[in-house]
């Protein structure tokens, strides 16, 4: 049997690696346009940053493919002919295959602006991107960033790391207020500006306007104020990366439509990671997920099923990490930005500004639903137990030391923060001094977990 996989990043990649891992004989062929390898995407902007070159991005050493019989092909695909089961790439050739593996990822939203098409416009989605803001940024004595998700400071940050002067645009009153609970996302706002990063609330862009000789020279925004700027970034979210498979006769919303084994509607076409969207996601999740790890875990479950071991996708608790500058961000399940009825929520914040904790659970019982941290690290397996067991928020608290990754290294404010419980409360809860790896492992080892649904075989 033959797999073709589109797409060489995490989830691709992924896919790849489990086949191999489970079946000796099968015939794989990953496919980019892209790279020549897999690279970690999430660090593309240390490589800009000089904390990192590019080959430093590389998880694997050249000799791991064809060591692992892994075929890499570097291509682009113009068409697929199902029927035939064949790809048409670019340069005219075809490639046969029994099985197909849509793994095409993301591309960087635009809406219509005028001007969007211009040189010295871009985005932080692929390699190509990079290559080409390193490229023009001798020309930069002021950038435009728009859109305040985790791709919008990265990119601020990068620049800001070279010495240019960055006006980040973002429509809402505080950083990523979609995303994060107002004390959060004003505490980010802050932590921005004191990087002197001008960031401006409540600001849209409505054009990009030419210098003249088809570059971008400066920005009108919807107020009709004018920014100078050689460099304009649009960082307004990403989109699947499906357009060339539109015509095709695959069911296609936003993402390629899948079901719980990441089936499209054509026989033996598969799509995973930023690609896929689910018709039936799970309570809590989302259809579509541009994450890491729900791109990691869909390659290594689709893979089970494409030898014939069906196995569905589950991705378990939500989770997600990122770091805005300084700021280390968690969050562990339902951490809504807008709250919802019946959620309550424990909110503790430093007094330095830059280091929080929020745990939500619901006012009806007391069951724990989410965790949201700002500057402090927690354990993912710790949250993730109290969440699935729905623990009391009385015991999470008065066992919050658990949960600290590292109380060797790192500041402890299990005491402060059942005292802000406390005094919320009118409670009298004390800490119990359960911490170290020991304790962890003994707390995790006590009940049943829920065993995972795929087995995992040996590493080559």
């Amino acid at each position: 049997m033959h797999v073709a996989i589109i797409g060489n990043g995490i989830a691709g990649i992924t896919c790849a690696r489990w086949l191999r891992k489970l079946d000796d004989a099968v015939r794989i062929t990953v496919i980019s346009a892209e790279s020549d390898y897999f690279f970690s995407r999430t660090a593309l902007m240390y490589v800009y940053m000089g904390h990192q070159r590019w080959e430093d991005l590389m998880p694997y050493e050249p000799f791991f493919w064809p060591k692992n019989r892994i075929d890499l092909r570097r291509g682009y695909v113009e068409g697929v002919d199902f029927a035939a089961k064949t790809l048409q790439f670019r340069e005219g050739e075809a490639l046969p295959y029994d099985k197909l593996v849509l793994a095409t990822g993301s591309t960087w939203n635009k809406f219509g602006w005028p001007g969007q098409d211009l040189d010295r416009v871009g985005g932080l989605v692929s390699a190509q991107d990079l290559e080409y803001l390193e490229q023009i940024t001798p020309e930069i004595q002021h950038a435009v960033v728009v859109g305040g998700g985790l791709i919008g400071i990265e990119l601020a940050e990068m620049l800001h790391s070279r010495h240019i002067p960055v006006s980040l645009l973002v429509r809402d009153t505080s950083y990523w207020r979609n995303t994060l609970p107002r004390e959060e996302s004003e505490m980010v706002s802050r932590h921005i500006r004191s990087h002197g990063i001008d960031l401006r609330h409540e600001t849209e862009l409505q054009e990009i306007v030419d210098d003249g000789a088809g570059a971008a020279g400066e920005i009108l925004t919807q107020d009709g104020e004018r920014i100078r700027c050689q460099y304009v970034g649009l960082t307004a979210g990403v989109r699947p990366n499906v357009d060339f498979l539109r015509d095709t006769g695959l069911d296609i919303d936003k993402g390629i439509l899948v079901d719980e084994y990441l089936r499209t509607s054509v026989t033996d076409i598969y799509a995973i990671g930023d690609c896929a969207q689910l018709r039936e996601p799970r309570a809590g999740r989302q259809a579509i997920e541009a994450v890491w790890y729900t791109g990691r875990m869909m390659g290594e479950t689709l893979a089970y099923t494409l030898l014939d071991r069906p196995v569905a996708y589950d991705p378990g608790i939500w989770f997600n990490s990122a770091k805005f500058m300084d700021i280390e961000y968690q969050v562990y399940g339902e951490v809504p930005a807008h709250g919802r009825a019946g959620l309550a929520t424990l909110y503790w914040e430093h007094e330095d500004g830059e280091k929080a904790v929020r745990i939500n659970f619901e006012e009806d019982g007391g069951a724990v639903r989410g965790f949201n941290l700002m500057g402090i690290r927690y354990r993912q397996e710790v949250c993730e137990r109290w969440i699935r067991e729905e623990a009391n928020i009385e015991d999470v608290l008065q066992n919050l030391g658990l949960a600290n990754f590292d109380p060797e290294f790192y500041a402890e404010y299990e005491q402060d923060i059942i005292e802000r419980f406390n005094e919320q409360t009118g409670s009298n809860l004390k800490l119990r001094r359960k911490r170290g790896l020991d304790a962890v492992l003994r707390f995790l080892n006590f009940n049943t977990r829920t065993p995972r649904a795929i087995s995992t075989p040996d590493a080559r």
